[in-house]
């Protein structure tokens, strides 16, 4: 299964639509794996950053980057987002399979170029608590400046999403 989060509860189908950040690519319906859906339970302009291990990842990077964390995946939000994740109310959009294929492994994109009905949709309830559950810790820091440029020059695996939105 695949799935997409909104804040919009009453969504019928999902039409393909241009992406800001590809426009080479053609209008797709985007949707993420289990395994790093937890990047998506936040606010959509939520600005953030997810991290973790590879089968590339480095023990020195694993130390920086992860300390004595053994959390599946961390994420760095600014804690001016605090009370906005605490009280967000979003909704979890389950797709089946078909007709998706794999647009990024590592980060865990799909996409479809038709028209999807979503098999189901339910509330996610506390964010705070599905991030707890998923194993993921979640780092509040007053701005996410110095993570950017240093996980590019890591092996870390990683996600940077919304970052245009962020106190950079």
């Amino acid at each position: 299964m695949y799935y997409h989060f909104s804040e919009d509860p009453s969504i019928i189908c999902f039409h393909p639509r241009p992406h800001p950040s590809h426009p080479s690519l053609a209008p797709v319906v985007w949707a993420i794996d289990q395994e790093k859906s937890p990047l998506y339970f936040f606010p959509r302009d939520c600005p953030r950053i997810g991290f973790g291990r590879s089968a590339k990842t480095t023990p020195e990077d694993t130390a920086r980057f992860m300390g004595y964390s053994d959390a599946s995946m961390i994420i760095a939000a600014e804690s001016a987002w605090y009370q906005r994740i605490k009280e967000a109310k979003l909704y979890k959009y389950t797709f089946p399979p078909n007709p998706f294929v794999c647009w990024d492994h590592g980060a865990g994109y799909y996409v479809c170029h038709e028209t999807v009905t979503p098999l189901s949709v339910e509330p996610m309830g506390d964010l705070l608590d599905c991030l707890t559950q998923a194993n993921v810790e979640l780092r509040l820091t007053p701005s996410l400046k110095p993570l950017p440029d240093s996980l590019l020059d890591s092996t870390m695996q990683f996600s940077m999403i919304r970052l245009r939105n962020a106190r950079l």
